[in-house]
């Protein structure tokens, strides 16, 4: 994948609605194959910039190309695209046949080739059984299939999805997530979805844009992106992490020692330039609880357990530190009594590997 030319590539691009810049500057690749994501909260201008790709909106300035070609003046039905609404958008007074059938008839498909290629896009979701169905007979997901096998009939060189299961509730959400893997390796195209939902893009993209503000902070693999986060914005953002505030004290041979409030001096793996100010983190997965103090070699700190939230495979302990911020610690429930009973008020150490700790310079 490397070695080929993008099938997406969007140069510079900005997008102002009045005095308002909802994308800024944006320079973004994907590459032909790839499901590609676009993760940021609410009003970061993910959505703007997938709008644009499917031509319901005009950059204000830069470029987009889209298989090698300028999309500028390009109308949305003339792009080798195609788009999978939020909300379905599936014509409720038209069979599942009818609806998957609807682009391919507009379009002047002959009517026996619209047939195999109806038949085709509803085995692709799963829906072969259902072509006679009106939409009002199947189940949240299930329409959700019809809008993709909708848009996978007209064999898109790119699929657009914007917060395609938001609609759905958690559990078939999870389906979902698996079922459109499935899908996107089974067709083969591009897909670049929107999403606001750290989960949904850390387990179904290849890479991910996190946007903020209308640029974008960081792009790169979902572990990439949670394991080696380049500021406080995407650490914050993927997943949950405990922050402290922190002064850089000196640094040598790929190690950092930092000044941290109520802890001290603290010496972490690091191999980036960095002074001043800065924040170190640590995931809480990758923290220990433990009743006596640990021993050498680890970073520690003490605490006094304010809250257990039980989620079933696992619990989040939430502690007040020595430090005047909160820590939480995720624990798994490995077994049906846990080795290790926490209860709210109690005293408790929490410790981590230095290696497990971020340092975010911004």
């Amino acid at each position: 994948m490397t070695d080929a030319k993008p099938i997406i590539s969007i140069r510079n691009v900005t997008k102002k609605f009045g005095n308002v810049t909802a994308v800024n500057n944006v320079s973004i690749d994907v590459m032909p194959g790839e499901f590609f994501a676009l993760l940021g909260p609410s009003g970061c201008g993910k959505t703007t910039l997938l709008r644009m790709l499917a031509g319901f909106e005009t950059a204000s300035d830069g470029e987009i190309e889209i298989d090698g070609q300028p999309m500028l003046g390009v109308s949305p039905n003339k792009r080798p695209v195609n788009m999978v609404f939020q909300s379905y958008a599936v014509f409720p007074h038209m069979s599942v046949f009818d609806n998957v059938a609807y682009g391919l008839k507009v379009t002047g498909v002959q009517k026996d080739e619209i047939a195999g290629r109806v038949e085709e896009a509803l085995s692709l979701v799963h829906l072969e059984e259902y072509g006679k169905r009106k939409p009002d007979q199947l189940s949240g997901g299930q329409r959700q299939r019809v809008a993709l096998a909708r848009a996978l009939v007209k064999k898109p060189k790119v699929l657009l999805l914007d917060e395609p299961l938001s609609a759905l509730d958690a559990k078939l959400r999870e389906a979902m997530r698996l079922e459109l893997v499935r899908l996107q390796h089974t067709v083969g195209i591009t897909f670049v979805i929107v999403t606001h939902d750290q989960d949904e893009a850390l387990s179904m993209a290849d890479r991910a844009a996190v946007m903020d503000r209308g640029v974008v902070r960081q792009i790169a693999p979902p572990d990439e992106l949670y394991e080696h986060p380049n500021s406080l914005f995407v650490a914050d953002f993927i997943g949950k992490v405990n922050m402290l505030e922190a002064k850089v004290a000196g640094q040598s041979g790929g190690e950092m020692v930092v000044e941290v409030k109520g802890m001290g001096r603290v010496t972490v793996p690091h191999d980036g330039a960095a002074s001043g100010d800065i924040g170190i983190a640590v995931r809480p997965e990758k923290t220990v609880l433990s009743v006596e103090k640990p021993g050498e070699g680890v970073v520690a700190l003490k605490g006094k357990v304010c809250d257990v939230a039980y989620y079933g495979s696992e619990s989040n302990v939430l502690l007040d530190t020595e430090t005047g911020v909160q820590f939480i610690s995720t624990i798994q429930n490995d077994a049906r009594h846990s080795a290790l009973s926490v209860a709210i008020g109690d005293d408790l150490w929490i410790s981590w590997a230095p290696g497990n700790t971020l340092v975010l310079a911004e």
